[in-house]
């Protein structure tokens, strides 16, 4: 009799030994078995998750070094306009020739004239600063300014010693009665920190206008104010009307500046200063002269560079833009007020 057989009767029953493998290729050698993830470096790779398949018609996947790196967004160059930078210049040529027509009516007990239009000058430079810049409590700090301006004027008028000493404590009083102002309110007090160069500024500036009163009562100082601010003017005026003409090469797409203004307007200012060296008495020579004006038209011209790119700061930031005259008449007048300082400290040097 034969055995009964199962119901699996018919397959093919495990082998007592190991489970065989694939059939080995037909071809070349047979691949070496898997046991894990592949190791570089004797470091194990780690994988973030599972590994997912390809689709039909997808990409394959990139490595790092073939990601393209995303692309800089290409800023517009900003338009010169050529009417704006001619008024511009306009008015440093008005400023300029105020200035040098003032200091020569200034003599020995005869300041008052002299010391009027430097005050109106810092009028027109809190005036516009201000509204430029919009500092915290701004009627507040417009006002401390214009106090310290006229106390500034006052004292360089009527010390017995020309100096800069009382001027140098009315700048740091004026400066921390205005910051103490902008932390009485409560709104103004949190942004009093952002605004604390704001504040300097302003202060620092209408009191650096007293400079040339003070300089008015040393001897050559008159003669030293006249060739240091007929540089400015000519330097400030010659930058912008380059500008008009050709504003290249561009210092910056956001800034309607251009290289060749800087530089042209420096040179003629210094041209200028070293020819009326040659036409004014001792001490001044032309070569004095010339070191002198170069100094102050250099810091004239960058100083009004530098308040375009303040303002272009500002509109980057997203600030909205202030009065039309005074974000215009900043530059001018800022590059004045910094002339003055360094006319002072050139006199001191040279002459």
């Amino acid at each position: 009799m034969f055995p009964s057989t199962s119901p699996d009767a018919g397959r093919e029953s495990w082998p007592d030994g190991p489970r065989p493998g694939p059939a080995a290729p037909t071809r070349g050698n047979p691949p070496a078995p898997r046991t894990g993830p592949p190791v570089i470096d004797g470091e194990r790779r780690e994988r973030g998750g599972p590994r997912r398949a390809r689709r039909a018609g997808e990409p394959a996947r990139r490595s790092e070094d073939e990601i393209d790196e995303p692309e800089e967004e290409v800023v517009p160059p900003v338009e010169v306009r050529r009417p704006l930078a001619l008024t511009i210049a306009g008015f440093a040529a008005l400023l300029g020739v105020g200035l040098v027509l003032g200091a020569q009516t200034s003599g020995p007990g005869h300041r008052l004239p002299f010391a009027f239009i430097i005050f109106g000058v810092q009028l027109l430079f809190v005036l516009a600063w201000t509204m430029a810049m919009r500092p915290p409590a701004l009627l507040l700090v417009a006002g401390i300014s214009a106090a310290v301006a006229a106390v500034a004027d006052i004292a360089a008028v009527q010390t017995d010693i020309a100096g800069l000493a009382p001027l140098g404590y009315l700048a740091a009083g004026g400066f921390l009665a205005a910051v103490l102002g902008q932390l009485v309110r409560r709104v103004d007090r949190v942004r009093v920190t952002d605004s604390l160069g704001a504040t300097l500024l302003i202060v620092v500036g209408v009191v650096a206008f007293g400079t040339l009163i003070v300089l008015s009562r040393i001897p050559a100082g008159t003669q030293a104010i006249t060739v240091c601010l007929t540089a400015s003017g000519v330097a400030l005026t010659v930058a912008r009307l380059t500008d008009a003409v050709l504003p290249w090469p561009r210092l910056a797409p956001q800034v309607p500046r251009g290289a060749a203004g800087v530089v042209v307007g420096a040179m003629v200012g210094t041209l200028v200063s070293a020819v009326l060296g040659s036409y004014l008495v001792a001490p001044f020579t032309p070569t004095r002269a010339a070191v002198i004006g170069l100094v102050a038209a250099v810091t004239a011209v960058l100083s009004d560079l530098a308040v375009g790119y303040a303002e272009a700061g500002r509109l980057m930031a997203g600030e909205p833009p202030t009065m039309w005259v005074a974000r215009h008449m900043q530059g001018p007048l800022g590059g004045f007020a910094l002339a003055a300082p360094a006319a002072y400290a050139m006199c001191m040097l040279f002459l």
